[in-house]
């Protein structure tokens, strides 16, 4: 059988406020399940500050070592959106006003009641790295960027999200992760050995566990994940009925 190939990806998270605690990201998740939906696997993720050479280093030392890389982040209209700047000096290009970009712009600000002329502002959100094409948003106008295998997404989560969907569809990748999760109040100790057990008995499974404390007592959700719905399906029934002869009640869905 041959082996199927795993696209994977990469993430970087662009921000200072992300690095103060300011502002909580949340676009990993959302990326991650875009991204498993596509049939890649997020492997890697990095938050770096607002510095052009830290943002450089880490697009380049990601996009050599993945099939594809994501950014979040500083594409905005303020002096200290530097995220083009950065990927553009990555790839060792000059940074140029796309011309599509800044006809989007001027219709999205024409729509809304203005002249459709750009400010100095507005108009840093067409700049690209030369050699880019833009990724559709259908939620603010300013458009995301791909150069290479380097997509470079908005900040905001919902506009990231609709610029994600605009990218549904049309990137290569594998099949998508199956999941199924059971439950038990269960100490991950006393359950260690089962839980390897299982794993080592259902190849191209893993099996996750993820404590918790709720209620004065110990839990686990057990989560199993492959490319394979059915050996995922499985491997969960087969926990549930080892957990159940060791005398704990099983949840299914997780508890």
């Amino acid at each position: 059988m041959t082996k199927q190939q795993t696209w994977t990806a990469a993430l970087v998270v662009i921000g200072d406020e992300i690095l103060s605690g300011r502002t909580q990201d949340r676009n990993i998740a959302q990326v991650a399940t875009w991204l498993n939906q596509q049939g890649i696997r997020l492997a890697e993720v990095r938050v770096v500050p607002d510095e052009e050479g830290r943002i450089s280093e880490a697009v380049n030392s990601l996009r050599a070592s993945h099939d594809y890389l994501f950014t979040t982040g500083g594409i905005g209209p303020t002096h200290d959106d530097i995220t083009v700047d950065s990927i553009a000096a990555a790839f060792g290009v000059p940074v140029i006003v796309h011309p599509e970009a800044r006809r989007i712009l001027e219709e999205y600000y024409r729509a809304r009641g203005g002249t459709g002329e750009l400010t100095e502002a507005r108009l840093r959100m067409a700049r690209v790295p030369e050699g880019a094409e833009l990724i559709a948003n259908p939620t603010s106008g300013a458009p995301g960027v791909r150069i290479g295998n380097v997509y470079i997404l908005a900040g905001v989560p919902h506009i990231a999200a609709s610029m994600l969907e605009a990218l549904t569809g049309t990137l290569e990748g594998g099949r998508p992760i199956v999941s199924v999760t059971v439950g038990a109040y269960a100490a991950e100790s006393e359950v260690a050995d089962l839980l390897r057990e299982t794993e080592a008995g259902h190849p191209g499974v893993a099996v996750g566990s993820y404590p918790f404390f709720r209620d004065g007592r110990y839990g686990a959700n057990f989560v199993m994940r492959s490319e394979d719905g059915e050996a995922a399906q499985r491997c969960a029934e087969d926990l549930v009925r080892d957990l159940a002869v060791a005398g704990y009640e099983v949840v299914a869905g997780g508890i």
